[in-house]
This record gives C-alpha cells, sequence and structure tokens, in this order.
C-alpha cells in the first residue's frame, strides 16, 4: 500500500501537522484507555494522541509507515517516552501483547479492499492480550461527508515556522463506490509554491466492518455514532467500533 506524500515526506508532514490538531476523537480515546497499561497506536501519524497517553502514564508504542510523519512525532518526543516504530499496519510482528491498540484519524480508511482491512484486523488481533480492546472509527458513509469536501468549504490558513503562512484546502475529483479519491493542496503564501498529495479513503459500511472484525476472530463489538458514544444511526457522522478480543 503506498504512502502519500502528505505523511511520507517530512517537510509535507509538518504541514500536515499544523492544519490537524486535536479533535473531538481526542477525549474519547484517553477516556477510553483508562488505568495505565499497555498501548499500540496504529498509524500513530505525528503522535500528538500517542504522546499525551504517555503522559499519563501508558507504556505507549506508535507504528506508522510514514517517515515524515514519524520524524515529526519523534522530534515532538523530547523525553523519549514513546516506542516509535517504521511499520506496516497490515503485516507487523513486535512479538508482545497490549491491552488496547487503536487506530485514529480514520486510520481504518487507508485500507482499500477487505484483504488489506482484514490482514489488519487479523495483526491487531494477535497482538491484543486476553480481555484486550481494539478501537477505531471510519466515517459513516450514508453521511457523504466528501461531498463538503470543495476548496470553498475547506479552505484554513496557518502560519507555520519556517514556511510562513500557508493555505491548504482539499478537493475531491472521483467518486467510485466506496472509495472517493482526492487532493489535498497546500499553498506556499510568500513563494507561491504550490505542493499537491493525492489520497483515496474507503467508506466501509458498518455491516462491512462487522463482517471484517468477526472474520478476524473479534467476539464482541461496541459500536458508537459519535464521540459523546451516542447510539449508531444513519445519521451519526461516524462508525466508532471498540472489539474485544
Amino acid at each position: 500500500m503506498p504512502v502519500d506524500d502528505a505523511f511520507s515526506q517530512h517537510d509535507m508532514a509538518i504541514l500536515y501537522d499544523s492544519f490537524n490538531g486535536d479533535g473531538p476523537d481526542r477525549e474519547f480515546y484517553l477516556r477510553l484507555a483508562g488505568s495505565p497499561c499497555r498501548i499500540l497506536d496504529l498509524g500513530c501519524g505525528t503522535g500528538s494522541l500517542t504522546l499525551a497517553l504517555a503522559r499519563r502514564g501508558h507504556a505507549v508504542a506508535g507504528l506508522d509507515p510514514a517517515a515524515g510523519m514519524l520524524a515529526v512525532a519523534r522530534a515532538k518526543d523530547t523525553d523519549g517516552i514513546v516506542e516509535w516504530i517504521s511499520g506496516s499496519a497490515m503485516d507487523f510482528a513486535l512479538g508482545r501483547e497490549f491491552d488496547l491498540i487503536i487506530m485514529t484519524g480514520h486510520v481504518f480508511q487507508v485500507f482499500l479492499d477487505d484483504s488489506e482491512a482484514g490482514a489488519v484486523l487479523s495483526a491487531a488481533r494477535r497482538h491484543l492480550a486476553p480481555g484486550g480492546r481494539l478501537a477505531f472509527e471510519s466515517r459513516n458513509p450514508l453521511v457523504r461527508e466528501w461531498e463538503t469536501w470543495s476548496e470553498a468549504r475547506t479552505r484554513k490558513r496557518a502560519d507555520i515556522p519556517g514556511p510562513g503562512p500557508v493555505e491548504v484546502y482539499y478537493q475531491v475529483h472521483h467518486v467510485d463506490a466506496e472509495h472517493v479519491t482526492f487532493d489535498t493542496v497546500f499553498t506556499l503564501i510568500e513563494t507561491g509554491e504550490r505542493r499537491t498529495s493525492a489520497s483515496t479513503l474507503r467508506f466501509p459500511s458498518r455491516d462491512t466492518i462487522a463482517r471484517l472484525l468477526d472474520e478476524a476472530g473479534f467476539s464482541t463489538v461496541d459500536w458508537h455514532g459519535d464521540w459523546k458514544r451516542s447510539p449508531l444511526t444513519p445519521q451519526g457522522p461516524e462508525i466508532i467500533a471498540i472489539a474485544r478480543r
């Protein structure tokens, strides 16, 4: 599975990190962790949540295939409290178990077919201790959030140390059944330089996710439709799954 430029290249990962701060999912996952435990953050990205968990006393490892993202994450971890691991969520083998494994930031949607998603879920289950939990979210396809991903509706601006003022927007250019392909476009205002990263995401249904979890061997799944733990409904923006080994 290829890694998007916005994630693999260090300079673009810095731009990505500047526009993707803490969201409503942060408190959900912090509270889910509970008392100090062993946590694996799959697709940890630039590590903001990973570090927040470690600072609460958890033993945390963060795994990501993108060199640029991990470079940003390691730079934040000035005390060396997280184990940062370069690797793919589809075939990692760490030789130990965790009490909680998380995939945040809609990471689950980058796995574009049943084979990829199933490999991730199976690898996660192999690394869970008895009674351990896997938690992740996927955007609800019934809400059709991608229809709001246009330049006019997503344009943002930030002042970033180094590049200076930068604008970003998202633009969908292809929808094919479950798959949405779009660009993330960064513009460095002072130079006019434009950097574009193409991405494709899968929007699986709740039934598809439930089937994949069952095939991976998870016995119990709790479902939520938003970060307030509301019941999953057709109108809920998220499909949040907490699966127990």
